[in-house]
């Protein structure tokens, strides 16, 4: 399984960012081959639609699963369509999430919010 999760910086100990669309990096885990990816959000400076561009990377990385603080609702929908299940973050590194996930602890997430526009 690949899990995505947005991050401030390139390391697996980095905090989750707050803002999914705009987060600096992506990191990717293969929680088979333990193997991590980061990759630079292609719309972290993007001048609208920030979410849905952000989603489309998370599809174009083959993520099962994302982790995330919060999402907005457009990008949820791209999230829906891939089959791509969409977990609560509760801690603050990406490291500490994962673990979390990986024992069952993360509840999927329910709520999706109508998306900054710009205004973070």
């Amino acid at each position: 399984m690949k899990i995505a999760i947005p991050v401030n910086e390139m390391r697996v100990e980095a905090e989750v960012c707050v803002s999914f669309g705009r987060a600096p990096y992506f990191l990717f885990y293969d929680t088979e081959s333990r193997e991590t990816e980061f990759i630079p959000n292609p719309a972290a400076a993007a001048q609208g639609g920030a979410g849905i561009k952000a989603a489309q990377a998370i599809v174009d990385g083959a993520a099962n699963v994302l982790l995330t603080v919060r999402s907005g609702e457009n990008a949820a929908e791209v999230f829906h369509a891939a089959k791509i299940m969409v977990y609560k973050t509760t801690k603050v590194t990406a490291k500490e999430n994962i673990d979390e996930f990986e024992k069952g602890q993360l509840a999927q997430m329910t709520h999706f919010h109508a998306g900054f526009h710009g205004k973070i």
